[in-house]
């Protein structure tokens, strides 16, 4: 069974920096892709950073120059860095991740969405 475990939300001072994790667990062939994504509430959740197979990177505009997404191919495992925080950073924290399994149905393999469980990172002084 396929599992995306996240880590290292928290409650962090503006200015201040954490670190996210997200390890995929499981039997699978590959990651296609994997991104971050946020929601505060009341607002509706929004993609923050994406890394592809070939390691490109997209942000959303509000956190670019501030937050980097990385992944450690060998671990399975997307992180991000997210640095000079701010109020408006306050959110659950999900990964995403895009992976190619076996479909014993089909005799091929496919791609599969996944989410992670979701961490709590809150900005406040």
């Amino acid at each position: 069974q396929v599992q995306l475990v996240e880590s290292g939300g928290g409650l962090v001072q503006p200015g201040g920096s954490l670190r996210l994790s997200c390890a995929v667990s499981g039997s699978i062939r590959s990651i296609n892709a994997e991104g971050w994504y946020r929601q505060a509430p009341g607002k509706q959740r929004e993609l923050v950073a994406a890394i592809d197979s070939g390691g490109s990177t997209n942000y959303v505009d509000s956190v670019k120059g501030r937050f980097t997404i990385s992944r450690d191919n060998a671990k399975n495992t997307v992180y991000l860095q997210m640095n000079s925080l701010k109020p408006e950073d306050t959110a659950v924290y999900y990964c995403n991740a895009d992976l190619w399994q076996f479909d014993s149905g089909s005799g091929s393999y496919s791609l599969y969405d996944y989410w992670g469980q979701g961490t709590q990172v809150t900005v406040s002084s």
